[in-house]
C-alpha cells in the first residue's frame, strides 16, 4: 500500500498546484487495503471535503492503476493532532513548484525521457519545434489523446526547454480545471484584473486538459479572450485535450475554430515496440534491472494506457521484493494472469451496452431488445445498435441476431440514422460519445 501510494504521489504531483499538493494531498495517510477498499486518513473535515470534491476520483483511478485492480478509497476523518506516519516515510520524486510565483517543470518530464514512436511522432516534433522557437511556429499547438499517453509530459518538456534557454521567460502552465477554479475565485473576490494579468502577461501559455471547461460558459468566454489577446501579440499557446477540437462538442464554436488554426497533433496508443521501450526507459530512470524479455512480455500482455503499463511494472517489482525473488518472466506471467486477464479492460458485452443505454434513456432493457415501435424505444434501440457496432465491430448479421434476429439492413439503417443525427445534434453526439467512453474508455 505504501509503495502504491508513493506511485500515486509521483504521478499526481505534476498535475496539482504545489500549494494544493502540500496542503491537501501530501497529508493524506493510507493505512490499509482490504477487499478492494483503501482506508485513507484525512487530517480535518475541511481537507476531507476538499479532497472528496476535487480529487477523489483521480486518486482512486491512480491507486487502482498502481495496485493493478479496482480500488475504492474511503476517506476517514482523524484528529488534526494525529501525526501522519505512512506518507511521511515515503520519498516521492520532486513535484513541480511555483516558488516566487514561477512554474518549475517536473524533474521527471523532459524531451530526453519521452520515448518516441510512430504513435506520437507528430506531437513530439511539434512540441520540440515550439520549445526551440516559441511564438514563431505551430501557434497554437493542440495536442490530444487518451489519458496516460504523454500529453502532460510534452507540456512540461516544452516549459523545461524554454526555461532552460531563458529562465526569465514569463510562462504559465495551468490545468483547465485550475484555470476555472481560480477564475471563479477571482470573480467572487473582486480580483479579476489580477487574475487576467497573471494569465495574459506571459510569453508562453500552456493549458492542460482543456476539455474540462466544456459546459462552463463563463470560463470558456474568459479563455476565448485570453487566447485572442495572447495570439494577437504573437505569444506561444499550447493546449492539450483528451479529444480532437472537432470532438469537443459542447465547446464554444469560436474556441474550437481557434484551436484548429495551428498544428493539431494526436498521440495514439503506442505499438508494442514503443510500449516495451517506454518500460525499459522507466526501469532505467528508476534504477530497476529489467530484462528485455520481461519488458516485451508486459508490453504485449498488459492492456491499457502507459500509466497502467508503468503501474504493472511497479507492481511486478514490489511483488518480487515482497516474495524475495528476482523479477522474471515467470513472475510477470503470474501477475498478468492474476490482475490483467480478469476482464478489467475487456470490451463490454451486448447486455452491458443495452443496460447502459436503457439506464441513460430510462427505458427497460427488455423493451430495447423487443419489438416495440414507440419512438423513444426505437431511438434508444438505434443508439444501442450504433454503440454495439462502434465498440465490438461485429458484423451487421451478428448484431441483428443480438437484437432478436432482426434483418441486417435494419441494423445498418439504425446505425446510419444515429450517425447522421449526431452530425446535426451536438447534445446527442455528446451523449453517445460519453456512453461509449463510460463503457469502454480505451476505444
Amino acid at each position: 500500500m505504501q509503495q502504491a501510494w508513493a506511485g500515486v504521489l509521483k504521478r499526481l504531483g505534476p498535475e496539482v498546484p504545489t500549494a494544493w499538493f502540500e496542503r491537501f494531498i501530501r497529508p493524506l495517510e493510507p493505512t490499509v487495503l482490504r477487499g478492494g477498499v483503501a482506508m485513507v486518513n484525512v487530517p480535518g473535515k475541511f481537507v476531507l471535503e476538499w479532497v472528496r470534491e476535487r480529487y477523489l476520483n483521480t486518486l482512486q483511478s491512480l491507486l487502482s492503476d498502481e495496485i493493478g485492480g479496482h480500488v475504492v478509497i474511503e476517506l476517514v476523518l482523524q484528529s488534526v493532532e494525529k501525526k501522519t506516519t505512512v506518507v511521511a516515510n515515503v520519498t516521492p520524486l520532486p513535484v513541480p513548484s511555483e516558488l516566487n510565483g514561477r512554474f518549475h517543470p517536473s524533474d521527471r518530464f523532459s524531451f530526453e525521457t519521452f520515448v518516441r514512436g510512430q504513435s506520437n511522432r507528430l506531437a513530439f516534433a511539434g512540441a520540440k519545434a515550439v520549445a526551440n522557437a516559441p511564438g514563431t511556429k505551430y501557434n497554437p499547438l493542440f495536442i490530444y489523446g487518451s489519458s496516460g499517453l504523454g500529453k502532460t509530459h510534452l507540456l512540461h518538456s516544452i516549459a523545461r526547454e524554454i526555461l532552460d534557454a531563458n529562465p526569465r521567460t514569463p510562462l504559465v502552465y495551468v490545468s483547465a480545471q485550475q484555470f476555472a477554479e481560480e477564475f471563479v475565485n477571482a470573480l467572487q473576490n473582486g480580483k479579476i484584473d489580477q487574475f487576467r494579468r497573471s494569465q495574459r502577461g506571459v510569453a508562453v501559455w500552456l493549458v492542460d486538459d482543456i476539455q474540462f471547461v466544456v459546459g462552463k460558459d463563463k470560463t470558456q468566454e474568459e479563455i476565448f479572450h485570453t487566447f485572442n489577446y495572447l495570439y494577437s501579440l504573437g505569444k506561444q499557446i499550447v493546449l492539450s485535450s483528451d479529444r480532437a477540437p472537432k470532438d469537443l462538442y459542447l465547446m464554444d464554436e469560436r474556441l474550437r475554430s481557434r484551436f484548429e488554426s495551428g498544428l493539431v497533433a494526436d498521440i495514439q496508443m503506442p505499438d508494442t515496440e514503443t510500449r516495451c521501450a517506454i518500460l525499459q526507459a522507466k526501469a532505467a530512470q528508476d534504477q530497476i534491472e529489467l530484462d528485455y524479455s520481461i519488458a516485451m512480455f508486459l508490453a504485449e500482455n498488459v492492456p491499457g494506457n502507459i500509466r497502467r503499463l508503468e503501474g504493472a511494472l511497479t507492481k511486478l517489482v514490489v511483488q518480487a521484493s515482497v516474495e524475495g525473488v528476482p523479477v522474471s518472466v515467470g513472475l510477470a506471467q503470474t501477475m498478468v494472469e492474476n490482475y490483467y486477464r480478469a476482464g478489467l479492460l475487456a470490451k463490454p458485452g451486448f447486455n452491458q451496452i443495452v443496460e447502459a443505454v436503457g439506464k441513460h434513456y430510462r427505458i427497460p432493457s427488455d423493451d430495447i431488445r423487443g419489438i416495440s415501435r414507440k419512438a423513444p424505444i426505437v431511438h434508444a434501440r438505434h443508439v444501442a445498435v450504433y454503440i454495439t457496432r462502434e465498440i465490438t465491430g461485429d458484423s451487421w448479421k451478428h448484431i441483428g441476431g443480438l437484437f432478436g434476429d432482426r434483418d441486417h439492413t435494419s441494423m445498418m439503417h439504425g446505425y446510419t440514422k444515429i450517425s447522421e443525427m449526431m452530425h446535426q445534434d451536438k447534445d446527442l453526439r455528446a451523449s453517445v460519445k460519453q456512453l461509449i467512453r463510460n463503457l469502454y474508455p480505451d476505444i
